[in-house]
């Protein structure tokens, strides 16, 4: 490489990294349009609009329709937020929390009102119209023409005009299909539930002897669509087309789904709500982050020298890179604490992706090579352990994005970018740099470090006692949990999320900052609860809602009290509240669903790209070792579990099988180097050969977790916390478990080859 092409690649990164830093700090026009505050953050974070809707016309609504109702809204108000909470209200009230959103008016209009939807034949059984094309004037003034009812819904309703209605839909969706000239086209696909079927072929079958009349869908006052019935629907499936964008067609069956609800409701009332963290999680969460990556930096190039260098910059560039990527991403991408374990799983899968190669660089010069031979060598061999790694775990942030529920989605974005990003700097940023300070003259072999001969550890002969030891601490996590049950306190501290509780709003006659909350309120509501609490700020106004566990009505009128006796609160300025879970048990379902998908898949993957399923199951049972001890650790120490526990677990998972595929690949080309020798010695000089690899990658990635845990806010610290532990168990699962794992299961179920 000449120096000039040097000199130009080192100016570009630090050029990129300057410029794209000023944009995510002071915006590309350098007023703040288009900075890291335009992020869309979660409810956690910076709050949102709060809606509260009634049930219609029913005094005591069944559970199953409430809980129906309650998931298929999730699903709907993930248009505006993955990170959106859907949840019960006492008997029949259905609460929704939109994060990143301010405007609660454009939301309670663009949902419209939930479960009134209704098909209407075009005519009557004595041939009058039930609908007519007319020119009406339009809120602005002017006029343009629209289809409108001439009956009543409940007219429509009396004469069998009415074919079918939102329950008698089992879903929608927007589709692309090739119309009868083949061109693509974009519709609406429409499942119907078994009655629906039926009466709905019985209205298509009207429609086409009466001349292919239409059929109009009729939501929350207008129409939305009304198609042409080309044909009798008798297999419950039915495609509405049209000139249709993806978008146009993705809200009518948004329109449809939300139309389509158990129950029909009606608002009650909506507000903007605070972040439940507050401004101080942020800020205190970003100087951990800088401290965090400065530590890191320093770390590396202390350790490795000018390749540390190298990937400090690179690591530098995929920060900037990642917020510009999360502000332009903010329309689909709600930034959580969940989103935020996403980003750090992410930058300590780069930073080991670094570490790796530069191990492999190290060893190449041990044997000799040239510096800029080492450096190629060592980025060949170390792509497939980085490959493999990156992969795996993309495998489960793609699953997990396309099969997860809500609540795990705002994780998987997270991590799939991130993991695209690191891979992108460490391949081939970090590569270029330090190929360029090797052109300006950095040769000297002692600027890149070489390799020692270590002394092969024998882990193997200590596998009993790791497996032994393994085995206590998760026996010990069932008989925490066993005790905590017997005690009344539950196996986990389940926090709100899971189990529900109490809302208590009270009208406060001065305004309190979060802080001050948090500071003066709040312990003396923790004291009279006994229970941990989230708060949220209501906007323009005093108000401030306070979510506890479920309170009996002697603690409820205690708590009343308090507010009266020592804040002077109005009696009638406190209302409470009975509270559900904002995950469901369907959302439960569907994490659990995707997980065992995305270890499935996983499976495969490890299957196929090295050819032997017992690296796969080696590399499931570690993960599933760290994340029944990490359990052991929530039941031991009483850590809530809250809607972090999910991304924490998943985090984890991640970790742990990026771990073990390193040393899995080194046994691999170990064994093909070695032929058809023990595996119990290729097994220990593998680990041995990626134990600094294995310590350094906890170590950087710890730091980061640490620093949020020692800087953070309480909720930080639940979820700072299990992590750190995750992190030091994923090490000691791939090094001390994973190759054990795998020679018992070789030893026992050995392979045609190996007999």
């Amino acid at each position: 490489m000449k120096k000039s092409k040097a000199v130009a690649i080192i100016l570009i990164v630090l050029v990129l990294i300057c410029g794209l830093g000023y944009m995510d700090i002071w915006g590309y026009d350098g007023r703040g349009t288009g900075n890291a505050s335009d992020i869309k953050l979660g409810l956690d974070l910076a709050g949102g609009v709060s809606i509260t809707y009634q049930v219609v016309g029913e005094e005591d609504p069944s559970e199953t329709d409430m809980a129906d109702t309650i998931y298929k809204l999730q699903q709907r108000v993930a248009v505006y937020s993955t990170e959106a909470q859907v949840y019960q209200e006492g008997s029949d009230r259905i609460a929704i929390e939109i994060p990143g959103v301010s405007d609660a008016e454009t939301i309670l209009t663009q949902l419209g009102r939930p479960g009134a939807l209704y098909f209407i034949s075009e005519t009557d059984s004595d041939g009058n119209a039930n609908y007519s094309y007319q020119n009406v004037m339009n809120e602005d003034g002017s006029y343009g023409y629209e289809y409108m009812l001439t009956k009543s819904i409940d007219e429509l309703m009396a004469d069998g005009s009415v074919c079918i209605t939102g329950t008698d839909v089992a879903d929608a969706r927007a589709v692309s299909q090739s119309d009868n000239m083949k061109n693509l086209e974009y519709a609406v696909s429409l499942s119907l539930t078994p009655e629906g079927s039926a009466k709905f072929a019985e209205a298509t079958q009207r429609a086409v002897s009466k001349g292919y009349e239409t059929i109009g869908i009729y939501y929350d006052g207008r129409f939305v669509s009304v198609p042409r019935v080309n044909d009798v629907i008798g297999n419950g499936s039915a495609s509405i087309t049209g000139d249709f964008t993806y978008e146009e067609a993705e809200n009518l069956a948004s329109t449809i789904r939300i139309g389509g609800l158990s129950l029909e409701l009606e608002e009650l009332h909506s507000k903007v709500v605070g972040a439940q963290l507050g401004i101080d999680a942020i800020n205190t969460s970003l100087k951990a982050g800088a401290i965090g990556l400065a530590i890191v930096a320093a770390f590396m190039i202390v350790v490795y020298l000018i390749p540390g260098l190298a990937s400090a910059l690179a690591l530098c560039l995929y920060v900037v890179l990642i917020v510009f990527l999360l502000i332009g991403f903010n329309d689909v991408l709600t930034l959580t604490l969940p989103g935020i374990a996403g980003i750090i799983l992410s930058i300590g899968m780069a930073v080991d992706a670094n570490v790796v190669v530069f191990a492999r660089i190290r060893e190449e010069l041990s044997r000799g090579d040239s510096v800029e031979s080492a450096i190629n060598t060592g980025y060949s061999k170390a792509l497939s352990a980085i490959i493999d790694g990156n992969v795996t775990t993309l495998i489960a942030a793609v699953v997990l994005l396309f099969l997860g529920p809500s609540n795990v989605k705002g994780f998987a974005q997270t991590l799939a970018l991130g993991i695209v990003l690191s891979m992108f700097t460490a391949l081939f940023v970090t590569k270029w740099i330090m190929k360029a300070f090797y052109a300006l003259g950095l040769r000297g072999i002692k600027l890149y470090g070489k390799g020692k001969d270590r002394k092969v550890i024998d882990f193997l002969s200590k596998k009993t006692v790791f497996i032994a030891i393994s085995v206590v601490l998760i026996l010990a996590g069932f008989i925490f949990m066993g005790i905590n049950k017997s005690a009344g306190k539950g196996a986990l501290n389940y926090s709100l999320d899971f189990v529900g509780g109490t809302a208590t709003t009270v009208d406060f006659n001065e305004n309190y900052s979060l802080q001050q909350l948090n500071d003066t309120v709040v312990p003396r509501v923790e004291a009279v609860t006994g229970s941990n609490v989230q708060v949220q700020t209501v906007q323009n106004s005093n108000e401030v809602i306070f979510k506890t566990s479920s309170l009996e009505s002697s603690v409820r009128t205690a708590l009343e009290n308090m507010f009266i006796s020592e804040f002077g609160v109005n009696s009638s300025s406190i209302q409470t509240e009975t509270i559900s879970s904002t995950i469901s048990n369907e959302m439960k379902r569907d994490t659990v669903i995707a997980v065992i998908v995305a270890i499935l898949c996983m499976l495969v993957y490890i299957r196929v790209r090295f050819k032997d399923i017992r690296f796969g199951i080696s590399s499931v049972l570690a993960l599933v070792h760290d994340v029944l001890v990490v359990l052991a650790f929530y039941a031991a120490a009483r850590v809530s579990v809250s809607n972090t526990f999910v991304a924490c677990m998943l985090t984890i998972v991640g970790y742990s099988i990026n771990a073990t595929i390193v040393i899995f690949d080194r046994v691999r080309e170990n064994m093909a180097n070695a032929g058809k020798s023990d595996i119990v010695p290729i097994v220990n000089k593998s680990v041995t050969q990626t134990l600094s690899r294995s310590i350094f990658t906890s170590l950087t990635t710890f730091v980061m977790v640490a620093l949020l845990y020692i800087m953070g806010v309480s909720s930080i610290k639940d979820f700072a916390l299990p992590l750190m532990v995750g992190i030091g168990c994923g090490c000691y699962s791939s090094v001390c478990l994973a190759g054990a794992f795998w020679v018992i299961l070789s030893e026992k179920f050995p392979a045609k080859a190996d007999k």
